[in-house]
């Protein structure tokens, strides 16, 4: 059964095994996706508990303006991402810069640039990079999802998600030439 099916008969009847199958389906996707971005196995098992809780408190609310799985990917992204900010504030380490662009942004951060590091140093770069400004580039270049999917994702104009992805890529060449600048001098 396809899912729309499978949402709607556990609308209907509350059947518990449509329930199954759909965290059967969803289950080993949102818990890569919250690993990803929570780093710990066990914030990663109990975030993938609450996403499912909220996919199934909400899911008559599902109007099938996007795939459903592009829904339950919006969930399990604005979760971490809440629940990232929400540590953040209380451990009060760094200073929120979502928004604020960088100081000097290349029009022509390409894709190849980006793709050419190393991954040992991407990995390093990702680290230091703002959770925001990860999550754009994992979207696009991990789970290879449309800027129409991140801006339906994000809540964004198609604009504001190239924007965002434009400054993204434009910190992570900023952050690798400093973290590396003696490897790239030898």
């Amino acid at each position: 059964m396809k899912d729309i099916e499978v949402i709607r008969n556990y609308l209907d009847d509350q059947n518990p095994l449509c329930f199954s199958l759909l965290y059967n389906r969803y289950a080993g996707k949102i818990y890569s996706k919250c690993i990803s971005l929570l780093k710990e196995e066990a914030l990663a098992q109990d975030a993938t508990q609450e996403i499912f809780t909220k996919i199934f408190i909400n899911l008559s609310k599902f109007k099938e303006r996007s795939k459903f799985s592009t829904w339950v990917y919006s969930i399990t992204y604005n979760y971490c991402i809440d629940f990232l900010r929400k540590r953040k504030k209380q451990k009060d380490l760094f200073v929120d810069d979502i928004e604020r662009a960088p100081d000097v942004v290349d029009d022509e951060i390409n894709d190849k640039e980006l793709l050419e590091i190393e991954v040992v140093q991407l990995k390093q770069v990702l680290e230091v990079m703002p959770i925001d400004d990860k999550a754009i580039l994992l979207m696009e270049y991990q789970d290879d999802l449309s800027i129409k999917e991140i801006a339906n994702i994000l809540d964004k104009t198609e604009s504001a998600v190239k924007m965002r992805i434009k400054r993204a890529k434009a910190k992570a060449k900023k952050i690798r030439a400093s973290i590396f600048t003696e490897e790239l001098v030898d």
